[in-house]
């Protein structure tokens, strides 16, 4: 006599398990401890078997019918329904295993070994604020360019226009990368070019007339505050650095008589040194700055 959901409600635990049989094969089973789990009793390639279909009362009894249903439909079709959900969660961790938040972390392990900290901390925070959530968990092989495109939209609407440009570019070598170890077949990154608002041009303050320079250096050696930021700043047209790589630089960097700066590599992007020669008006400050 199948089932009712009364009796599975009011199924009690003996000392020894105890099976409750519905029909075609589905039971639930009760333990000692309380425990109750559907289960389904079948035949297949001449040897019984048993696939488990869920617990009591998560899935109900309505459930666990439709689930024998399902499987008993595989064995007429010919397939071991325990094999058959094998080779599903094998394929869900397939494709976990291959999504692009995966790829992406991989790829910049290996590309961040020569990169200086503070860049390859901005490339992983990029795609841990600006991608993932949208494509992270998605196989890299079934991103198309419409939903890369989606995701970038969003740093658009926030104005973030350069921000998405460089999100875009990242997420190409990611593709590219995915591509040439076997786990995607195309770059849909490649497919946006253009598609994007332009990166609208900003001019900074610059002096583009070389008469204007004379005024500046004057300017510069007029400078009353403090002598270490005046020599920063007699010394930066004299270098031709970046600021931060000014405002950092160390003594035991520099080499008076030799006449070098040697910008180490873990300040650097790139990872490389930078070798920086001094002329002798740099070496000057420098040595002025020393006394």
């Amino acid at each position: 006599m199948p089932l009712t959901d009364t009796a599975v409600r009011g199924a009690k635990p003996e000392e020894k398990p105890r099976r409750l049989y519905d029909s075609r094969g589905l039971y639930l089973e009760v333990s000692p401890a309380g425990g109750r789990w559907w289960r389904l009793k079948y035949r297949f390639g001449g040897k019984e078997k048993r696939l488990s279909l869920g617990t009591y009362p998560d899935t109900s009894l309505r459930d666990a019918r439709d689930r024998r249903d399902e499987a008993r439909r595989l064995l007429a079709a010919g397939t071991d329904p325990a094999e058959q959900r094998k080779a599903e969660k094998a394929a869900g961790a397939d494709r976990a295993a291959n999504s692009f938040e995966v790829i992406a972390r991989e790829w910049h392990a290996l590309r961040s070994k020569t990169w200086s900290q503070i860049h390859s901390k901005n490339v992983l925070d990029r795609f841990v604020r600006d991608v993932f959530p949208w494509i992270g968990a998605k196989p890299v092989a079934e991103i198309t360019a419409p939903e890369l495109l989606s995701a970038l939209r969003k740093l658009e609407k926030r104005g973030a226009i350069e921000s998405a440009h460089r999100a875009l570019q990242c997420c190409g070598q990611v593709f590219r990368y995915a591509i040439a170890s076997g786990r995607a077949d195309r770059n849909p990154a490649a497919d946006l070019r253009g598609a994007l608002e332009p990166v609208k041009e900003t001019h900074r303050a610059a002096l583009t007339d070389p008469g204007s320079v004379a005024g500046l250096l004057k300017a510069i050696d007029g400078y009353s505050g403090r002598p270490v930021t005046k020599a920063a700043l007699k010394l930066a047209p004299l270098l031709f650095v970046r600021p931060g790589e000014l405002r950092k630089a160390e003594w035991s960097e520099v080499d008076l008589d030799g006449g070098l700066w040697v910008i180490p590599a873990d300040r650097m992007k790139m990872r490389e040194s930078h070798i920086v020669p001094l002329a002798r008006q740099a070496q000057e400050i420098c040595g002025s700055s020393i006394r």
